[in-house]
């Protein structure tokens, strides 16, 4: 039986609450009223999910994480937008709460990275839809300009269509 898909993270911080308020105020999640001592669980904007991201408690006295540095560990999550339009919009909203670390254009994808409160890196990638995909969006890593993406592409485009999700009228 395959994997089909990531159906939750969770992520360890130092105040759930404060986390929460980012992911809800800065992303669009939904706070869950699932009760847990020391847990606040969120769902994506557009998802039916039971929830997309748990976040835990473990107080001010925590350290970074040195996954990366001198560990093995996570790097980052990635959530996918729909179009190019709301790319723009989040890039607009984390560069206003000096969140916004990067924007990359890999190619087939466009990414902008952020961090949370505690310095969780995680990214935001809009997918060129499969009938779009060609030579120029073969795998890179250059700077992003969103600018000429949305007017190459279109600001209303539904991206990841035949990549990340089915395209219209095949089975889901």
């Amino acid at each position: 039986m395959p994997i089909n898909r990531l159906n939750h993270a969770v992520l360890y911080v130092r105040d759930a609450n404060r986390s929460a308020e980012f992911y809800t105020n800065k992303l669009g999640f939904r706070a869950l009223p699932m009760a847990f001592p020391g847990g606040v669980f969120l769902q994506a904007e557009g998802s039916t999910n039971d929830h997309d991201l748990g976040l835990f408690s473990i107080g001010a006295a925590a350290a970074d994480s040195p996954a990366g540095r001198s560990a093995v560990g996570l790097y980052h999550l990635a959530w996918e937008v729909d179009t190019l339009a709301d790319l723009e919009r989040l890039a607009r909203v984390l560069s206003e709460a000096g969140a916004l670390v990067g924007a990359t254009d890999h190619g087939s994808t466009k990414a902008l990275y952020g961090k949370d409160p505690d310095g969780i890196e995680f990214e935001i990638s809009w997918l060129v839809p499969a009938d779009r995909l060609g030579p120029d969006t073969s795998p890179t890593s250059r700077r992003l300009d969103l600018a000429a993406e949305i007017e190459k592409y279109g600001a209303d485009t539904q991206g990841g269509v035949g990549v990340s999700r089915p395209k219209a009228g095949a089975p889901a």
